[in-house]
């Protein structure tokens, strides 16, 4: 099956989705923020397949994401590491996390993020670091950017004067 290819869309999210949208990807990427680095320990974690696996990482490696490293000669082994843009990824997993948590999961949140100082639970607001205002509807919308094109710049528009 083929699909689409959102690396050419001038949207930000259609882009990250062409990088990480594939659900592997994802806990792939949150595995590796466990800490974990070897392809047997992602399989081992995941219950993936090995061709599925080799795939997934595969494509993060080429998307800048993860690092492939040799950690062995004989016989070869690789490690997987998080680069700069893969540890960028972690404020989306954040995100997963606290909306998983309030919207899918009515026994309880499985997974918490905490205060390593007070071990009580983090709650989690999107920030503007500019102005330390708690990103909302009400003080906050979306707006072209330079490199918006003017298609987006005309939906944006069109969707601005509906609100």
């Amino acid at each position: 099956m083929k699909h689409t290819d959102f690396g050419s869309m001038a949207c930000p999210i259609a882009r990250s989705l062409g990088k990480v949208g594939e659900w592997w990807s994802i806990l792939i990427l949150r595995d590796a923020f466990y800490g974990l680095t070897r392809f047997d320990e992602f399989e081992k974690s995941l219950k993936i397949a090995p061709n599925m696996l080799t795939r997934r990482l595969s494509g993060l490696v080429e998307g800048g994401l993860m690092e492939r490293r040799q950690y062995s000669t004989r016989p070869p082994r690789f490690e997987y590491i998080l680069t700069e843009k893969g540890r960028a990824f972690k404020p989306v997993l954040l995100a997963f996390i606290a909306w998983g948590n309030d919207h899918l999961a009515p026994e309880g949140a499985s997974l918490l993020v905490v205060s390593r100082e007070t071990g009580k639970p983090a709650d989690q607001v999107l920030v503007d670091a500019n102005s330390g205002l708690a990103i909302n509807d009400e003080d906050y919308m979306f707006a072209p950017g330079p490199a918006a094109t003017e298609g987006m710049r005309n939906r944006l528009m069109e969707i601005s004067k509906m609100a």
